[in-house]
């Protein structure tokens, strides 16, 4: 990720309206004793209509405001010299969660919180780049730093309203609206640019605008509950591999929690929860130099393929019903996979078409 800077930006926010329809009944057998003529009853339902909206609208919007006045103090701006990014507070002693991606290699860094304009410096309790999660905490925690409340991924529906907040171009403290667009997305960061190219499993689709620098910030509900952490961009090939607008993924918060209290409590990730075959691989092409699976480079002594049978030289096709033909290919085929769950894995021995029944190890 490069470092952003700030610029001129017209900015236009939507929000969307809810407005309630007050319908007029006449009913048989009721009446008053003074009824309105047509055109006086089309005024009044017309200045009810319109004064429902409003009262929608603005309902929205103040819950938009206090959920912005709770949350926006917990989201952070992180400097790691060569990148900008985001952060989020996670408990009252100065942890702070965000993307591997945004922390790399560095080691300490420069802070900036919602309470005040100083800068404070932080230092790196671990990064998980296999889930492009990490951990620092601040040298000095400031008075009145505050912790978020994150959410349950259990809770979390198609449809429901999201803020993202974070530092989108440098732009600290911004905020952008949507809705949860989709669950379950597995999706592969790319490698370049800083990225870490993990496969994530169970990502939270999103339509808030999710753009450079809001990497490591907080997807956030009406409850002003964090759901996830934004963290990559669709691109879209067809325009050059620009941001596709509109869609955007957030690790879910269940995976934030899971990383972020091992890190704090053992200083690394102790278990993982994440499936793994325990080989290292290549991709390999056919004749017509297309990418047609994954050969074993090596296997881990005691390790899951070397239990079922795998050996060096296999080339790897199919996990269960999944195609293989990639390295990215197969990370995305055992990403929703659980360690000890069993697998039927087709594979390629000297030209002949096997499978082998392979319990999974863990990463």
């Amino acid at each position: 990720m490069d470092a952003f800077h700030p610029r001129s930006l017209a900015r236009r926010l939507l929000l969307p309206l809810s407005a309630g329809v007050c319908a007029i009944a006449l009913v048989s057998g009721c009446s008053d004793s003074n009824p309105p003529t047509p055109d006086a009853a089309a005024t009044e339902s017309g200045s009810t209509q319109q004064g429902s909206a409003s009262k929608a609208t603005g309902d929205l919007q103040s819950e938009y405001q206090a959920v912005i006045e709770d949350v926006l103090p917990s989201v952070v701006q992180i400097d790691a010299s060569h990148s900008l990014g985001s952060g989020i507070v996670y408990d009252a002693k100065g942890h702070i969660v965000t993307n591997a991606h945004v922390v790399g290699d560095e080691k300490t860094f420069k802070v900036t919180v919602a309470t005040g304009e100083k800068v404070l410096s932080a230092s790196l309790v671990a990064a998980y780049p296999d889930q492009d999660l990490a951990v620092i905490k601040l040298n000095d925690v400031p008075d009145g730093l505050k912790a978020a409340k994150f959410g349950d991924s259990d809770q979390v529906e198609v449809g429901q309203i999201v803020l993202a907040m974070g530092s989108p171009l440098g732009l600290s403290s911004s905020v952008t609206q949507g809705i949860v667009s989709a669950l379950g997305r597995t999706v592969s960061e790319s490698s370049a640019g800083g990225g870490t190219g993990a496969t994530i499993a169970n990502m939270v689709q999103t339509s808030a605008a999710i753009n450079p620098g809001n990497s490591g910030g907080a997807l956030v509900n009406l409850n002003s509950e964090v759901i996830g952490i934004p963290t990559l961009a669709a691109a879209d090939p067809q325009m050059g591999d620009s941001a596709a607008p509109g869609i955007g993924f957030a690790i879910p918060v269940s995976m934030v929690k899971t990383v972020a209290d091992q890190i704090i409590k053992n200083g690394k990730v102790t278990d993982s929860g994440r499936a793994a075959l325990n080989i290292t691989g290549r991709t390999v092409v056919d004749d017509s130099y297309q990418p047609a699976g994954v050969a074993i480079v090596s296997v881990s002594e005691g390790g899951a393929a070397q239990k079922a049978g795998l050996r060096v030289g296999d080339i790897i096709t199919k996990v269960g019903d999944a195609p293989v033909t990639t390295i990215t290919s197969l990370s995305e085929a055992l990403a929703p996979d659980k360690p000890g769950q069993k697998v039927t894995v087709t594979y390629v021995r000297s030209g002949a078409k096997k499978t082998a029944q392979v319990t999974l190890g863990e990463i």
